[in-house]
């Protein structure tokens, strides 16, 4: 007899031990797992945590595999306005914001799609803002060898919005300077200078 089970319900079969956390943990806060609504939310739990965290199953080799290509060029690259989605590792909380990454070339350009690709390597991983920033700055600078990289990141942090302080409006900014972006005072404010443009916040 010829299975009929989806990838699907084979995944379920196989996580059940994890759909069972989520079912113990919606007990915990005072609901009933079995009533109609909540049924499958462990289920989609498990997968909305599986896809929030892909980037631990992400290889940057893989990302910028035939993407690196050799080119006569030395002036600024600036990829801005990235959006990205993240978790605070604290609060297990969503973080995001726009993501602006540049860097000087040195014989090698990344094709420019792979630049918001990398940014969620690590986005989707449980992380803090500042070691975020850092990871895609040094990623690009591995891969390539620029003569320096500069990324910042500006993003809103539901564990500030939705409790704690509970401050709606505010804006958290990071930033890593790598290379002439560090040691350059002109190369950088060329960067902040263009990346403001068009009504960035910091």
């Amino acid at each position: 007899m010829i299975s009929t089970e989806t990838t699907l319900e084979k995944a379920s079969l196989s996580d059940a031990s994890t759909q069972d956390l989520y079912r113990e943990l919606l007990i915990r806060i005072g609901e009933d797992p079995t009533r109609d609504g909540l049924i499958r939310t462990p289920e989609r739990m498990e997968r909305a945590l599986a896809f929030l965290t892909r980037g631990y199953k992400m290889d940057i080799a893989d990302v910028l595999h035939a993407a690196l290509f050799d080119v006569d060029y030395d002036e600024m690259v600036i990829v801005k306005d990235v959006e990205f989605f993240s978790m605070c590792e604290h609060h297990m909380l969503p973080f995001f914001g726009k993501a602006h990454v540049a860097y000087v070339p040195n014989g090698k350009v990344i094709g420019l799609s792979k630049i918001p690709r990398l940014v969620d390597v690590f986005a989707r991983r449980l992380q803090v803002q500042e070691r975020l920033t850092r990871q895609i700055g040094e990623a690009i600078t591995e891969a390539i060898d620029p003569q320096g990289v500069a990324v910042i990141l500006e993003a809103q942090h539901l564990c500030m919005m939705m409790r704690g302080v509970e401050k709606q409006h505010s804006l958290t900014v990071t930033s890593a300077m790598l290379g002439v972006f560090k040691t350059q005072l002109q190369t950088r404010n060329e960067f902040l200078s263009l990346v403001r443009r068009n009504g960035s916040a910091f």
